[in-house]
């Protein structure tokens, strides 16, 4: 029997939706392995739902297209991909929770370990599971302030690596706080006390198949990062953040990765209102029309992901024109003005996030309006958007 919620999830209840392009996140992949070389494993991070645009789905294409490593947050990221069917590499980068070990054996999955007790918990788990050589990635705490064993607690996390008979410590890795700041001294701080890292675990007689510290920005800027493996996150989604030195954006140059957007965030017009001067708009009334004003409602609003701080500032793509946001956008519903778009009509596609034509609103420039990044922006689209994917 049908429930309601089975026959809902199958129609479209609401016009307001994203389109997810396969071959563009196919294409951004080739871009980056392209551009580290052959010799450089990508690892491709699909953590936070593959940054809001479905992680399966995206999962399924990077393997299709040769990916051999993902990376996710935590076990609960890793189960889906899993039971998909996805075989390739999956990387847990925060580590694991007590009594996750169990599942990790047995699901194959690959964790960052930086404490003792993650190690002894492993090497119950692959003892009981008869794995011999379970592969764990070390990570290391260089400068970041967040997950990693300290330079002073190394020696002891090496040691208890050295006497597990039943795992293989493959990785080891550190993050970077500062990669898109070109003239950042803490990145160059941190390459020292990862190299430092390196001559103690060599010195332990550990030989890591794989060392890695570069995301996205070090993917583009700092060669010197790349070591053998590395992680890009929201490149493989089109984007990156604007890079820095004395406080001022560089451009041009070779700061650039010619990767595009993947994700396209679309609604129609609901409804068309005509406003005569001096009428206040949405709550607070916050904005007030000038002159006569042709207004469209929006079926989107913040419980969308549609960021409240576009409100009176945003705007979005129709009939191949660009419509302000006016009013403060709700939960449910956004205010544009179409006054003088020739032909509006009800039911009229509109670009949240996307191109059409020469006109363009990307996650870049919402998360310049909202003082955020084009992580959030791209993340912060809800579960109420359904995803649709093209190849």
């Amino acid at each position: 029997m049908t429930t309601t919620a089975e026959t809902l999830s199958r129609i479209a209840t609401r016009p307001t939706w994203a389109e997810v392009s396969l071959s563009a996140l196919r294409q951004n992949f080739r871009t980056v392995r392209k551009h580290v070389g052959a010799g450089v494993t990508v690892c491709a991070v699909v953590k936070a739902d593959a940054y809001g645009h479905g992680a399966v789905e995206c999962s399924r294409a990077l393997e299709a297209e040769g990916a051999t490593w993902l990376a996710v947050t935590s076990l609960d990221e890793a189960i889906p991909l899993r039971e998909a069917g996805i075989e390739a590499r999956i990387l847990l980068m925060t580590g694991f929770w007590r009594g996750e070990e169990n599942e990790i054996v047995r699901l194959g999955l690959t964790p960052t370990v930086w404490e003792p007790w993650h190690i002894e918990s492993l090497e119950k788990a692959a003892a009981a599971w008869h794995v011999p050589r379970h592969p764990v990635h070390l990570k290391v705490d260089t400068g970041m302030g967040r997950l990693g064993v300290s330079l002073d607690g190394l020696p002891a996390v090496l040691a208890a690596l050295k006497t597990a008979k039943h795992l293989v410590p493959e990785g080891v890795s550190t993050h970077l706080a500062s990669s898109e700041i070109m003239d950042a001294p803490s990145v160059a701080d941190q390459q020292r006390r990862f190299e430092e890292a390196e001559r103690m675990w060599r010195s332990a007689g550990l030989e890591p198949s794989f060392v890695h510290m570069a995301n996205t920005g070090a993917v583009i800027s700092r060669r010197e990062t790349w070591n053998n493996m590395v992680r890009p996150g929201v490149a493989l989604y089109g984007y990156y953040l604007p890079f820095q030195r004395a406080g001022r954006e560089v451009s041009g140059g070779t700061l650039r990765l010619p990767v595009k957007p993947v994700l396209t965030w679309k609604t129609r017009i609901l409804s068309l209102r005509d406003f005569a001067a001096n009428q206040a708009l949405g709550y607070g009334g916050t904005y007030v029309t000038k002159a006569p004003a042709h207004v469209a409602v929006l079926p989107v609003g913040y419980a969308d992901g549609y960021n409240r701080q576009l409100s009176n500032r945003g705007r979005v793509i129709v009939r191949e024109h660009y419509a302000p946001i006016v009013g403060r956008i709700s939960m449910d519903l956004t205010l544009v003005d179409v006054t003088g778009i020739p032909g509006i009509s009800v039911g009229d596609e509109v670009i949240l996030l996307g191109s059409q034509d020469s006109l363009s609103v990307d996650a870049q420039e919402h998360a310049e309006l909202a003082n955020s990044t084009p992580y959030e922006i791209l993340c912060n689209i809800s579960k109420r958007v359904p995803r649709r994917y093209s190849n």
